[in-house]
């Protein structure tokens, strides 16, 4: 996997560039306690455009701590398509990677050529307790999380395999990535993104709930919902070929 040397440190992420390219770079950003692990290849390969999907500071393959802050995350993007050389790209972010891309948009709207919002919302619904417990009570935590965050119809292995990574990660990393959460909050600044968005919210979610993303779609200026039915909190990998679908669908759609 390759790595971007940064200011901020070293990024790793999972590269794919197609023989043709018809659309903007596609920085795919996972979410809290996540790796670029989260997006299966149907999001990681889609047809016509470049793909990136990094491990954010101190998650999967990167090193050093992770942030506190969505805001300070959005700037690791940013470093990242500095190193790579890419003026403008469509950010997708999963959960807590969806508030990175909003703040990304809003930090540096002309970096940002649009937008794919998955599974969350302008503010993050988080338990108050959930960032010390995973300090404190770290398994019960976890498979707390993991309860909640698959649909009931989603494979068992998936679900197992979900919870050893989170189980892998720091601990001060997942605490910090819930602290972040927590604290992210721009409902009063939707209105400012003016990038071409998509919205993807997930029927049967009970972390971030469809109403966040139905929010999202009625307050962003332009911007369309499409809501995966059956799925739950982790929809990219309960049903990656209806993500790929609806965000290739969005692409065909738009003037870039």
């Amino acid at each position: 996997m390759p790595t971007a040397i940064t200011p901020q440190g070293a990024l790793y992420y999972a590269g794919h560039v197609p023989t043709t390219v018809s659309y903007p770079p596609l920085v795919l950003v996972h979410g809290a306690g996540g790796s670029h692990l989260d997006w299966p290849p149907d999001l990681r390969r889609l047809a016509g455009m470049r793909v990136i999907a990094l491990d954010l500071p101190g998650h999967g393959r990167s090193p050093g701590p992770g942030r506190a802050d969505t805001a300070a995350y959005a700037q690791d993007v940013i470093a990242l398509l500095d190193a790579l050389d890419i003026p403008r790209a469509i950010i997708a972010g999963h959960s807590m990677g969806g508030a990175i891309a909003q703040q990304t948009a809003l930090g540096w709207p002309d970096r940002v050529a649009g937008l794919v919002l998955i599974a969350t919302g302008s503010k993050l619904p988080v338990d108050p307790a959930l960032p010390q417990r995973v300090i404190d009570e770290r398994e019960q935590a976890v498979a707390w999380i993991t309860e909640w965050a698959w649909s009931a119809d989603s494979p068992v292995e998936l679900r197992a395999l979900g919870q050893q990574r989170l189980l892998e990660m720091p601990p001060e990393v997942l605490r910090g990535d819930y602290l972040a959460c927590q604290a992210f909050d721009v409902r009063g600044r939707l209105e400012q993104i003016s990038a071409p968005v998509l919205v993807i919210g997930a029927s049967e979610d009970r972390m971030v709930r469809p109403k966040f993303s139905a929010t999202l779609a009625e307050q962003i200026p332009g911007a369309q919902l499409v809501m995966i039915e059956g799925a739950g909190h982790m929809l990219p990998l309960e049903q990656p070929q209806a993500v790929a679908a609806a965000v290739q669908a969005w692409l065909g759609g738009q003037t870039w």
